[in-house]
């Protein structure tokens, strides 16, 4: 077991490392608190994607999953990009592959592609527009209504990106994530039974978000205090918000800044299993090494990195 004065000692390595070196660690809000804790920057993919495309250092840790190491390889040609764990997947990304992807556009000619950035490099160069759960709804609505959509992977996103944006001609792959995918209702209705006080933050990503919605329109949940945010909007609006206690709906990886950034604050994680395996494979020690050893290099062949880059920077560019 990492000990306090273990992990202090590990955070000083890895940031003399990183000086030195030249190096950039970016983390996700999913990951562990004691790897947040050491980043240079945390922050949801579109973020992250954003700090990758303006770094300049001459390595970038990504302590994260796979496929945003890919996403900062795509947009950081000339730069190394590391990943502290090869293991570290994605179940939504592995839901869809390009062959699929590729079977699924000619049943639908014409149809443009948006791809959560929660997929592999190879379903980013088959995409025409990639978006994150901060800005899909934008994405969407940036497109001409009477243009037909393929949207992909995430059905939940998908589902509740259709119903804030009424459109009639998108089609929905049927991929989710492992963690978001086993919340319910049942389980948002004991939370907040727990806890009959505070808001409600859902991420778009959960497998409630659909009941959720039915349940708001039909008046069987209040929708002063229920809002489907982003991780990053979740943060944003724990900050503004008057409220003091908060139900919160997504990978438990969250409530560290949210914690941190409000510590006069209560947040509830609906469920206290909501981990992503994968998120939590990325730890101090591996990130150490990454350092050390200059692994695990992440890397895009040049022609699919050009044709994924276009998917990925019509992404970054909407705000």
């Amino acid at each position: 077991m990492v000990t306090p004065a273990d992990t202090s000692s590990l955070h000083n390595d890895i940031r003399s490392l990183a000086k030195t070196k030249k190096a950039v660690i970016l983390a996700h809000n999913y990951t562990n608190p004691q790897v947040q804790d050491v980043a240079d920057f945390v922050g949801d993919s579109l973020q992250l994607a954003r700090q990758a495309a303006a770094s300049t250092a001459h390595i970038i840790v990504f302590c994260g999953v796979h496929f945003m190491a890919e996403t900062a390889a795509i947009l950081c040609p000339g730069q190394k990009v590391l990943i502290p764990d090869l293991h570290a997947g994605c179940s939504l990304a592995a839901s869809i592959t390009a062959p699929q992807l590729r079977a699924w556009k000619a049943e639908y000619p014409g149809a443009i592609v948006v791809s959560y950035v929660n997929t592999s490099a190879e379903v980013k160069a088959e995409t025409d527009i990639c978006c994150t759960s901060g800005n899909a709804v934008q994405v969407v609505e940036s497109i001409s209504a009477d243009q037909e959509i393929l949207f992909c992977p995430d059905m939940f996103l998908g589902s509740y990106v259709q119903h804030v944006t009424g459109r009639k001609n998108m089609h929905i792959w049927l991929g989710e994530c492992h963690v978001h995918a086993a919340i319910k209702p049942s389980d948002v209705a004991v939370a907040r039974s727990a806890h009959p006080s505070a808001e409600l933050l859902i991420h778009p990503e959960c497998g409630c978000v659909s009941q959720c919605l039915d349940a708001l329109a039909a008046g069987d949940m209040s929708g002063a205090d229920t809002y489907v945010l982003s991780t990053s909007g979740m943060l944003k609006h724990a900050g503004s918000s008057p409220a003091d206690e908060f139900v919160v709906a997504t990978e438990t990886g969250i409530l560290h800044p949210l914690r941190r950034d409000n510590p006069q604050k209560a947040f509830h994680p609906v469920s206290a299993d909501m981990e992503c395996r994968y998120m939590k494979l990325i730890t101090l020690e591996k990130t150490l090494r990454s350092l050390q050893e200059e692994v695990y290099e992440v890397t895009v062949p040049e022609q699919l990195a050009n044709k994924a880059r276009q998917a990925v920077e019509r992404m970054v560019a909407i705000s």
